[in-house]
């Protein structure tokens, strides 16, 4: 059969159904540095299943699989998604995640701190500094896929950056000024949400927004990822690392001790380390999904 898109319903965690592109499944996969060859097998193997409706957590539950064979170190990359999801349920590690990802592109960053507004305090999930500049940084974090931001979160988000600026306004010299709001999910905003959120002039960040500086960009660029996306350990045992305010595959590589504490055996301990350690180094460029496009557009043409 040849390598042309094939679509097939499927039911996304939202309950919508759409169309699903055997591309679009090569693409996320090629993405993640899966070789060609395991690629098509997943694909073969999703195109066997050929049910009516098929749900794209299905999909996702065989892909994982196949990945997991070839290399664990592209199984946690294509688990992504759901790692980052295994950080709740508190959304407290995502604040240190987000902090973390802005201390490595040069901000200096401080979590949960409350500052004094003009008609109340606001505790401020994440504030950033750089080059003379002081942003606040709201973290919508959902531990449930279909869950998106909707123009509420925009609104309610710019009030508060209104009453911090309104304070700073009435004690210009007692107080350090925000020059702009931020908010960061993991899933995703609505259009509307997106809207008013430029418009208003903040930055907004979701899983898949901006596309180039996305935070699945960011993420796979900087080789950040947290040990929740570690295909050698169990959710007890991740739980227990973020528990040690372990976040990062990086933090484990540089303190693997904590692996002992957690009563990880020396023998699994080398093969969660080797994992850790692909992960950080093995890093995703920033420009490989803008070429990957250009090579999908090609073969369609």
């Amino acid at each position: 059969m040849s390598k042309q898109s094939r679509k097939y319903s499927v039911v996304k965690s939202s309950g919508e159904i759409s169309d699903f592109s055997e591309e679009k499944l090569r693409s996320s996969l090629h993405k993640i540095g899966a070789p060609n060859r395991v690629i098509e097998r997943i694909v073969r193997d999703v195109r066997g299943m050929n049910p009516r409706e098929l749900p794209t957590r299905d999909i996702y539950k065989l892909a994982y699989a196949k990945l997991k064979e070839e290399s664990p170190v592209f199984a946690s990359r294509y688990h992504l998604k759901n790692g980052i999801m295994e950080l709740g349920p508190s959304g407290y590690p995502f604040e240190g995640f987000v902090s973390e990802i802005l201390t490595h592109q040069g901000y200096t960053t401080a979590v949960g701190q409350v500052v004094k507004g003009y008609c109340v305090n606001h505790e401020i999930d994440v504030i950033a500094k750089k080059e003379n500049r002081q942003f606040m940084i709201e973290c919508k974090y959902h531990n449930l896929p279909g869950i998106v931001s909707d123009v509420k979160i925009s609104l309610y988000i710019y009030a508060r950056f209104l009453d911090l600026e309104k304070e700073w306004e009435s004690l210009p010299d007692q107080r350090e000024k925000f020059h702009q709001g931020w908010i960061v999910t993991n899933t995703r905003f609505t259009t509307d949400a997106i809207k008013f959120g430029l418009c208003s002039g903040m930055h907004l960040i979701s899983w898949d927004f901006p596309e180039h500086e996305s935070l699945k960009v960011l993420i796979d660029s900087m080789g950040l990822y947290p040990v929740t996306c570690l295909s050698t350990l169990s959710r007890r045992e991740k739980s227990a690392l973020l528990n040690l305010k372990t976040i990062l595959c990086k933090d484990l590589c540089s303190n693997p001790g904590v692996l002992k504490q957690i009563g990880v055996s020396k023998q699994r301990e080398s093969m969660v380390l080797a994992e850790a350690e692909a992960l950080c180094s093995k890093r995703i460029p920033a420009g490989a999904n803008r070429a990957r496009k250009a090579e999908l557009h090609k073969r369609r043409q």
